[in-house]
């Protein structure tokens, strides 16, 4: 079953066309794939979904709702949540109250029938989920000196406090170590697994292909390709306008 639609999505920026066109359908408790070269429009289209750029063409349908027109944070409340690629946490903030602050949204208040217990406490929880370790000081240090990777679990558990529905990871991977990703590819699974919905952006493509259902690949605002991992490391198109020497 769908939970998102993109249909016929098309966006121009000055005469060029980011985006052509573009139609997907995202389907529940699955992880989607978005693959492409520098400038193939997978940020616009990220975008596009997430209320912070509107296409000339097309509509975004979840849950059965167009959101085109929405701000960001009525689609956040909505249930769509986004982790960005350059990580934005509210730097002076220590790492547990980066949490609280979701958890003071609308969506949590309206979930919770605003009795959410110690949030504090609850922030915690989030934290641990998503690999920091509870006892240690790493919750209470300010997100200014926490390490990359901290800072990339950092942007999973405010998505997890705001119990979104969909997950969309751009470049979660980026800047991490082999290890850092190994050590978070079980979380993602473990949202997948809680009947979460997950969209990644990625470059890192080996560790990718290893947890994606489907994968769609854009080349120059289009969709050229869309299938399996599998389907797509065979495909030559796609070999010819991303893969090359990878394959």
């Amino acid at each position: 079953m769908s939970i998102l639609e993109v249909k016929g999505i098309t966006k121009a920026f000055g005469g060029v066309k980011a985006l052509d066109d573009v139609s997907v359908k995202v389907e529940e408790n699955t992880l989607m794939g978005i693959i492409g070269p520098n400038g193939s429009g997978k940020t616009t289209l990220v975008n596009t979904i997430t209320g912070f750029v509107r296409p000339d063409h097309g509509s975004v349908v979840f849950k059965g709702k167009d959101v085109i027109g929405l701000t960001p944070y009525r689609i956040t409340n909505m249930g769509i949540g986004r982790a960005f690629q350059m990580v934005k946490p509210f730097f002076h903030l220590p790492a547990y109250k980066n949490i609280v602050v979701p958890l003071a949204s609308p969506r949590v208040r309206a979930s919770s029938g605003g009795r959410f217990g110690d949030k504090d406490a609850v922030a915690l929880d989030v934290l641990e989920e998503v690999g920091f370790e509870r006892d240690s000081s790493v919750p209470y240090k300010a997100a200014s000196v926490l390490p990359h990777g901290y800072l990339k679990r950092l942007e999973l558990a405010r998505l997890l406090a705001l119990k979104s529905e969909i997950f969309i990871l751009d470049e979660l991977f980026s800047g991490l170590s082999i290890a850092e990703v190994t050590s978070i590819i079980p979380i993602i699974e473990k949202i997948l697994l809680d009947g979460k919905t997950v969209i990644m952006v990625e470059h890192r493509l080996k560790e990718l292909f290893r947890i994606a259902d489907k994968v769609i690949v854009l080349n120059y605002g289009k969709k050229i390709k869309e299938g399996p991992p599998k389907e797509i490391l065979e495909d030559e198109e796609v070999k010819k306008a991303y893969l090359g020497v990878e394959v």
